[in-house]
C-alpha cells in the first residue's frame, strides 16, 4: 500500500511544499495584523531551518515552498550540538518547528479573539519536490492562490503573498530568491511564467 504523498518524511537539503488549512469552517487569520503576526513567527521558527522560497497565506489556509539547510548549518542555527543526533529522528526534529509555529500562532489567536479548541487541522500536509518542472508548478500554483480563490482579479493586489517581494528583488527579503529566479530571464520572465497559472492539483 503507498503512503500519502502529502505526508512525506522530512529530510536535510529537501525541499518541500508545505501546506495547513483550519480546523473547520473558520479564518486563520481574521485581519492584516494576523498576517503580519504569523510571517513573524515563521521568521522565527523556520528561518533557522530552512529556506523559504515562496510563500502565500489565505484567509482560512497557507502554502509555504522551502528547502531544509544542512544539517550542520541548522544545528549552528540553534546553538545545538550535533555529535549525538539521531538521523533517525530527523523528520521529528525538522517536524517540530513547525508544530511550534502552529501551535504558537494558536495560542495567541485564541486568547486575542476569546476562542478555544485546535485552529489548524491536525497535520501538516507536506509533499517532497525533486524535479525542476514541479517545483516551478507549485511556485506558481502558491503565488496564484489568491487569483485562483477569487480574492484578487491580478497577483500583485494580494499583499500576503512573496510574488511582490520578486517583482523588487533589489529590496532586502527573508526570503531566498536568487534560487528560484535562476530559473527565469529576469522579472519580466518571472512574470509572463506566473501568467500561464498552474495546472496542480491537490
Amino acid at each position: 500500500m503507498f503512503g500519502d504523498k502529502r505526508l512525506e518524511d522530512f529530510y536535510f537539503e529537501s525541499i518541500y511544499h508545505i501546506y495547513s488549512h483550519v480546523s473547520g469552517k473558520e479564518l486563520i487569520f481574521r485581519e492584516s495584523k494576523n498576517y503580519t503576526f504569523f510571517l513573524d513567527k515563521i521568521k522565527f521558527y523556520i528561518c533557522p531551518i530552512a529556506d523559504i522560497f515562496a510563500y502565500c497565506l489565505m484567509p482560512n489556509h497557507f502554502h509555504l515552498l522551502i528547502a531544509f539547510k544542512k544539517k550542520e548549518i541548522i544545528f549552528e542555527n540553534l546553538n545545538i550540538s550535533i555529535t549525538e543526533f539521531d538521523d533517525k529522528k530527523s523528520h521529528q526534529f525538522l517536524m517540530k518547528p513547525f508544530s511550534n509555529l502552529l501551535n504558537s500562532y494558536a495560542k495567541a489567536y485564541n486568547k486575542v479573539y476569546t476562542r478555544k479548541g485546535a485552529l489548524f487541522m491536525d497535520y501538516i500536509k507536506r509533499t517532497k519536490i525533486e524535479d525542476e518542472k514541479y517545483l516551478l508548478n507549485v511556485l506558481n500554483y502558491i503565488h496564484n492562490n489568491p487569483v485562483n480563490h477569487g480574492f484578487v482579479n491580478q497577483l500583485e493586489e494580494w499583499k500576503y503573498c512573496s510574488y511582490l517581494s520578486y517583482l523588487d528583488i533589489k529590496k532586502s527579503s527573508s526570503l531566498e530568491r536568487s534560487f528560484i529566479m535562476s530559473f527565469f530571464d529576469g522579472t519580466s520572465d518571472f512574470i509572463e511564467f506566473h501568467k500561464k497559472g498552474s495546472d496542480l492539483l491537490l
